[in-house]
């Protein structure tokens, strides 16, 4: 039978027990070094912490190590991923091929995103290459993916929900063009958040201090069908940096929206185990929200950026009616609470206050400064809902079914659970027999089913219906399911991982006989391994060189000319060159309408 995963974000170990209490199949987290998000790190012991946590929930844990390395980081890297793999991790998620070279075994190895995993070719090489699974670039539309699920076996992870690389992941050297922080290794600087002046080749000024690179952030929950169908077996979630209340509301609400998915899916289940009770209404607009898009998955369209701001201005709750000194009125169906956090735009500038005091529809911000008559108000920290999240008792819970057998010498009572194991223990007899055996058959039940402090939900009692009935104290009773209870959770405890390690094909050519730089080759290993492969000629890695003048820093599905609504293959009215400035630097913009893709070429 097929299955699917649910992939969750940890920033650290208390972000990912709570992803798995909340509904996640699988957890990725970030080792002590050559992660992504370096602001995201942990030590092996809190990731051992989070594998044994999950372990009894059939809950995978994957460890990124998804930065390049450099050669005298090589016995470094090395060191850190057999540190994850003792620790228990089921994959290690890497960009760097010198990983393929380190003799790694007991673990699987996702290609990144950060290999910018476009075309059926290249994935097909990674699969060919020993990868268990590739993770798919963002900007994929749902037809390319597809073509991709015809062309390999490999399991396919693409991402659903959360914070959008406007470049093609891997190949976006935008943070490193202007100073020593890059993208690929794990100090992103985010500057396609920054304002920047839209310029024509006359040097006249389109637009000015927009954030022209800035997009909104992904949402395809009600995609998840399809997703499903295109051959997709993991969902990924963005938001390794994220606080712990948009983890928990996320993976909530996308657990919600695959298990729905699933009815209509006899022939697929999910990858893990338990069900979730969280104690709370999940609402992805409720926490840290960009607004929501489709991305590319529908194919290349207008209408995903953000110019006015690259922040948070999460839900809109309605429009100012009436302006006083202190207060304001707002029409619409939202009720506010005090410690709200609301914004508005003011003369095309993003501005925020907190709400002290509520009386219906009148609000008492901390200050009024640009707040109008008519102007949209938009909540960007919802008080009470981030306080429900963080009070609500999460509770998952595997399912149980609870036997009853007895003799004149001896009880047994018997667990099988969801995933048909079991586990039982026995009570030594001559028992009394019970003088109310209705009774002491109620007794049993109502007692037996008491496994709130475990990860186990007995919901089905069988004992047997006739016959005298031994008399059990509660304490006896109680004393026996807590028992089996340990011993069925150390039967899961010890379950056989199922790893689907990839083997090599070393006579599998690569698809081209030259790398160029943004093959991001950075040591000698991933070096010998192309060659291995038949490249006959590797560029050193763009990380690698001192100045990007004169190079391609981003190519991206995201065209700013369809978002102006300026398409080439239109009635254009900007004609000639195109560049992005910002202070010193300038990017000349190339539009490649053979296959819709923007480059930025960073000029000075």
């Amino acid at each position: 039978m097929k299955t699917v995963e649910l992939l969750a974000p940890a920033r650290d170990l208390e972000a990912g027990m709570a992803a798995i209490d909340c509904g996640a199949d699988a957890v990725y987290i970030g080792g002590a070094r050559f992660g992504a998000r370096r602001a995201a790190t942990n030590s092996a012991e809190d990731v051992a912490r989070l594998v044994e946590y999950a372990r009894p929930f059939g809950v995978r844990v994957y460890a990124a190590l998804n930065t390049v390395v450099f050669d005298d980081e090589l016995a470094a890297a090395e060191a850190t991923a057999r540190e994850l793999i003792d620790a228990g991790v089921d994959a290690l998620i890497v960009q760097d091929m010198a990983y393929l070279r380190m003799g790694l075994t007991g673990v699987e190895l996702h290609a990144s995103t950060q290999m910018c995993n476009t075309i059926p070719e290249g994935v097909r090489f990674l699969e060919k290459s020993g990868f268990s699974r590739v993770i798919l670039e963002r900007g994929l539309t749902l037809a390319e993916i597809e073509a991709i699920r015809r062309a390999t076996t490999v399991d396919l992870e693409c991402f659903v929900h959360g914070a959008i690389c406007v470049g093609f992941s891997g190949h976006c050297y935008l943070s490193r063009s202007m100073g020593p922080r890059s993208g690929n290794r794990g100090e992103c600087s985010q500057p396609c958040r920054l304002p920047y002046d839209l310029v024509d080749g006359r040097g006249r000024v389109v637009m000015s201090g927009k954030h022209l690179l800035s997009v909104q952030d992904m949402n395809l929950s009600d995609r998840i069908p399809q997703l499903i169908d295109a051959g997709i077996g993991s969902f990924k979630i963005e938001g390794r940096l994220k606080e712990i209340s948009y983890v928990k509301n996320i993976v909530a609400y996308y657990r919600r929206e695959i298990d729905r998915a699933l009815v209509s899916r006899p022939e697929v289940r999910r990858s893990s185990s338990g069900g979730v009770t969280v104690g709370f209404e999940p609402d992805p607009v409720r926490t840290f929200s960009r607004g929501g898009t489709h991305w590319m998955l529908d194919g290349k369209r207008a209408g995903v950026a953000s110019f006015d701001t690259p922040k948070a201005v999460g839900q809109y709750v309605g429009t100012v009616s009436a302006v006083q000194k202190d207060c304001f009125e707002i029409v619409g169906n939202e009720a506010f609470a005090p410690g709200d956090g609301v914004c508005f735009f003011s003369n095309g500038e993003l501005l925020g206050t907190q709400v002290n005091r509520v009386d219906g529809r009148t609000i008492w911000p901390n200050r009024m400064e640009g707040i109008v008559a008519g102007g949209k108000l938009y909540r960007n920290y919802d008080h009470r809902f981030v306080t429900a999240v963080a009070n609500a008792r999460l509770r998952r819970a595997i399912q149980v079914k609870a036997q009853f057998e007895w003799t004149e010498e001896q009880l047994r009572l018997t667990f099988v659970d969801e995933d048909g194991e079991r586990a039982a223990a026995d009570l030594c007899g001559p028992f009394d027999l019970a003088k109310n055996p209705d009774k002491m058959r109620d007794t049993l039940r109502a007692q037996v089913t008491k496994c709130g402090d475990t990860i186990f939900e007995v919901t089905e009692v069988a004992l047997p219906s006739e016959g005298p009935v031994p008399f059990v104290p509660v304490s006896v009773v109680n004393d026996l399911r807590r028992r089996v209870a340990e011993a069925l959770y150390e039967v899961r405890r010890q379950r056989p991982r199922h790893l689907h390690i990839g083997v090599e094909d070393a006579a599998y050519p690569y698809p081209a006989k030259e790398l160029n730089g943004t093959g991001n080759v950075t040591n000698h290993l991933a070096e010998r391994f192309y060659h291995e492969h038949g490249v006959e000629r590797v560029a050193e890695g763009l990380d690698m060189r001192s100045s990007l003048v004169g190079e391609c820093v981003m190519t991206s599905a995201y065209c700013l000319r369809r978002e102006l609504g300026e398409c080439l293959r239109g009635r254009s009215t900007l004609h000639g060159p195109l560049f992005l400035r910002r202070g010193t630097m300038s990017y000349r913009l190339e539009f490649d309408c053979d296959v819709c893709r923007m480059r930025l070429i960073k000029e000075k």
